[in-house]
């Protein structure tokens, strides 16, 4: 039996407060029938091809009643209404990111802390042994079914520029498991003890999509472990195992989600215990944010389940197919028909990275599944390899079911090449892209895959130019699920060094700001409800700070979220 598995990914956690009782005394008011007026401020419709502002909004019931000048919304708000001064603070749509793991956030906020400078602490092997120590000796493992566990080390920023090996985590604990997951949600590294608790030695074979790495007898595990030797086994170590804990982590997920403005927070890859989880999590009240769920070709049946559809019941529903054709490029997993210049340790020169469904007839089968039903479906692909076999698929399901926008999906994209993106706009897929990682590994990318292909990762602006839909997004719990330093990569595409990466390649910071708003809620289709303020949507709604469209675009990753309002009740405020 071949091996899925959620990829559980990493954030940091964060410390949230309660809504005070001017937020309680509001929403009881609109409860009662009241409507609430929003003015003093910038008022971002994002209505449009260009920014357009409005001097006051009006929410009622849930829903934007009114969008536009003050008088008119004074009279619109009508008797009763409650009075919101921006007090010279920004109103901007609700956040959409193109893909997140809802899931994950909540197991990143109760694990260790192993991300690099400027999220964190862990930069080099020693410091990532210390933070689990002192994680331990604080927390316990209860909450992590016994294992010491922590998330988001990056070995292309430790100082050793390697991974760790299972001796040195066998520095944290002898005797108890401890895992270390990649910040790329796709390898993770165990200690001895770790490695004897999944059953991992000598004579365990590399599983069909993974690589167990080995030390230099070619036959023991040296501790590291890729794609699906890895994922299924620290997505079961991760996973809640009653509703208890279940609704703790999860909890805690969109405690951080909402503290970052999301009023949509994508599961970006549900296998059956996470749709249960977050089924069960929905049924007792506790969503105050959308969840749409994207159902992994392991658990198919699940697109046919109760949840399954447009609509949300509890702030929870299938959205579609989630589909995995290859790993991470900054960990040298991702399928390319170049070669990388720097092969991963075990690996010889040639080395292009690996499928994850190598045969071809079986990836079609479950994209023909998805046209078959009209399931949206979206594909993971980073490398050029890999996006051609996604090519490939769209070209023959579409052949037997129908030339229909289904707005599939392509998440990543990070080696996509220019003639591949005609192809994305032939068969209507919206590319959620990924220029992230210009800054988090431009500099890495440089040394792994050369300096002018670094430069052309995610090429968002080629991509709107060609006439294909864009997303750019946080693959949150990977980074934090920062939409402002989201911008600010899109916008800059500046290295860690401070190198500018594909300048072309940038966007505005108008365009910017759709991909996180009214072109997320289009890629979800959702346009009709999100994205933007307009009256009859959703009052889905985020207070900023500052202006994103007013700022110098290098301090757009400062600007800080103040108020999260979720179909007009605030869900979180800034302590």
């Amino acid at each position: 039996m071949k091996l899925r598995a959620l990829c559980l990914i990493v954030s940091i956690p964060l410390a949230f407060a309660a809504c005070n009782n001017a937020t309680q005394n509001t929403a009881a008011k609109r409860d009662s029938g009241h409507a609430t007026m929003y003015y003093g401020g910038d008022i971002i419709t994002m209505e449009g091809d260009s920014a357009q502002y409005a001097e006051a909004l009006v929410e009622k019931d849930g829903k934007i009643l009114f969008v536009g000048a003050k008088d008119e919304a004074m009279k619109q708000a009508g008797e009763g209404h409650q009075m919101v001064d921006l007090k010279g603070q920004t109103l901007v749509p609700g956040f959409i990111d193109g893909h997140a793991h809802f899931f994950g956030m909540g197991g990143q906020a109760i694990t260790a802390n192993l991300l690099a400078y400027p999220d964190g602490n862990c930069n080099d092997i020693p410091s990532l042994v210390k933070a689990l120590k002192e994680w331990t000796v604080k927390n316990g493992t209860s909450v992590t079914n016994g294992w010491i566990a922590g998330m988001g080390f990056d070995d292309a920023v430790l100082k050793e520029n390697r991974f760790p090996t299972r001796q040195e985590l066998d520095l944290v604990a002898k005797d108890t498991p401890v895992i270390a997951v990649h910040i790329s949600g796709h390898f993770a590294v165990m200690n001895t003890k770790g490695l004897e608790e999944m059953g991992f030695n000598a004579s365990t074979p590399n599983p069909t999509g993974g690589v167990i790495r080995r030390e230099k007898d070619g036959k023991t595990p040296n501790g590291v472990l890729e794609e699906l030797a890895a994922i299924p086994y620290f997505a079961k170590i991760l996973t809640p195992t009653n509703a208890k804990a279940g609704e703790y982590f999860m909890g805690k997920g969109q405690e951080l989600a909402a503290s970052y403005g999301y009023t949509t927070a994508q599961e970006g890859r549900a296998l059956e215990a996470q749709h249960r989880g977050l089924a069960l999590f929905a049924k007792a009240g506790k969503l105050k944010i959308d969840v749409p769920s994207y159902i992994d070709y392991s658990a198919m049946p699940f697109l046919r389940s109760e949840w399954a559809g447009p609509n949300y019941t509890n702030h929870y529903r299938v959205a579609g197919l989630k589909i995995t054709l290859d790993g991470s490029p900054q960990g040298r997993t991702a399928w390319r028909t170049i070669p990388y210049l720097l092969p991963p340790d075990g690996q010889k020169k040639g080395y292009k990275g690996y499928p994850v469904i190598p045969d071809d007839k079986e990836f079609f089968s479950y994209v023909d599944s998805a046209f078959k039903n009209n399931w949206q479906v979206m594909m993971h692909a980073n490398g050029d390899a890999a996006i051609d076999q996604m090519i490939r698929g769209l070209r023959h399901s579409t052949e037997l079911y129908g030339d229909k926008d289904r707005k599939t999906v392509l998440i990543h994209g990070q080696f996509v090449r220019q003639d591949q993106l005609d192809s994305l706009k032939k068969y209507h897929v919206y590319a959620s892209l990924f220029p992230m990682h210009t800054f988090y590994w431009g500099d890495w990318y440089t040394k792994i895959v050369g300096p002018q292909q670094a430069s052309a990762i995610s090429p968002i602006n080629s991509a709107l130019k060609k006439g294909v839909r864009v997303t750019s997004h946080t693959d949150a719990p990977v980074a934090l699920p920062n939409l402002m330093m989201i911008m600010w990569t899109t916008v800059n595409r500046v290295s860690r060094s401070g190198k500018l990466l594909g300048a072309d390649e940038r966007l505005t910071p108008y365009q910017a700001l759709q991909t996180i708003t009214i072109w997320g809620a289009d890629q979800h289709m959702e346009q009709d409800r999100k994205g933007s303020l307009k009256a009859g949507k959703l009052a889905d709604l985020v207070i900023l700070d500052k202006n994103p469209l007013k700022v110098d675009p290098m301090t757009l990753k400062d600007i800080k979220v103040m108020e999260t309002i979720k179909e007009g009740k605030s869900i979180y405020r800034k302590p």
